[in-house]
């Protein structure tokens, strides 16, 4: 809960960094984006929810800053860049195995990052793949988790490929939509309140979800010290 907090008290400066991104990157940046935010461990930091809503935004009033290209095939190359983004975590899961656990930690690696992601997997399965997409930092650690575990990789696949889809379209499409019908009801932007809007994401996405998993009861799941695949 400690960083839900953190990530509402830096929504200003994730405001100031996601137009930047917009600003000097543009597309390919936010492409690359997406990709290091559901797959490497440097992009646990980075805000997807904010920077796919901002873009959609975004794609509504600076389509030129995307190409000129139709708003679904933007949406279309995000959802390649958050799928193909999953499957290189769980390859990389998936090959170092258990020993990922056993990594010296540094500013771009928190074990406990990994830990709440493995908690996460454990609540909830197969779904956590799906579910992940929604929530800042387990969605850059549960491809991995997914991968130590040798998640079969049909299954990891059609869950990765319905989550990125339901997130992107729900982030870009909702900002995209959402700024024309306030502009022509009510003729302003969204540009000027993404802080809010931002907050409001991450309390609606992921506080019934992170209640469960910091405050419910937790079983116990003993480990058997002859297994040498065991990661808990």
């Amino acid at each position: 809960m400690t960083q839900l907090l953190d990530v509402v008290l830096l929504s200003g400066f994730l405001d100031g960094l996601v137009h930047w991104i917009l600003d000097n990157g543009g597309f390919l940046m936010l492409l690359f984006i997406v990709f290091a935010e559901t797959g490497l461990f440097v992009g646990f930091f980075l805000p997807g929810d904010s920077l796919l809503l901002t873009a959609g935004i975004y794609l509504k009033d600076k389509p030129e800053g995307f190409y000129n290209l139709h708003y679904m095939i933007v949406v279309l190359l995000i959802i390649i860049a958050s799928v193909i983004g999953n499957q290189v975590g769980y390859w990389f899961g998936r090959t170092a195995g258990p020993h990922i656990y056993n990594r010296k930690e540094s500013w771009y690696f928190k074990k406990k990052h990994l830990m709440r992601a493995q908690d996460f997997y454990e609540q909830y399965g197969k779904g956590t793949i799906f579910l992940a997409k929604f929530l800042p930092i387990i969605r850059t650690f549960a491809p991995i988790v997914a991968g130590i575990v040798k998640m079969d990789r049909a299954t990891f696949f059609l869950y990765n490929l319905l989550g990125s889809i339901a997130w992107v379209v729900s982030m870009v499409l909702g900002g995209y939509f959402l700024e024309a019908w306030v502009r022509r009801q009510f003729g302003f932007s969204l540009t000027e309140y993404i802080d809010i809007i931002a907050i409001i994401i991450i309390l609606v996405t992921t506080i019934p979800i992170l209640y469960k998993l910091f405050f419910a009861k937790k079983h116990v799941v003993p480990r058997s010290d002859d297994d040498p695949n065991a990661v808990l």
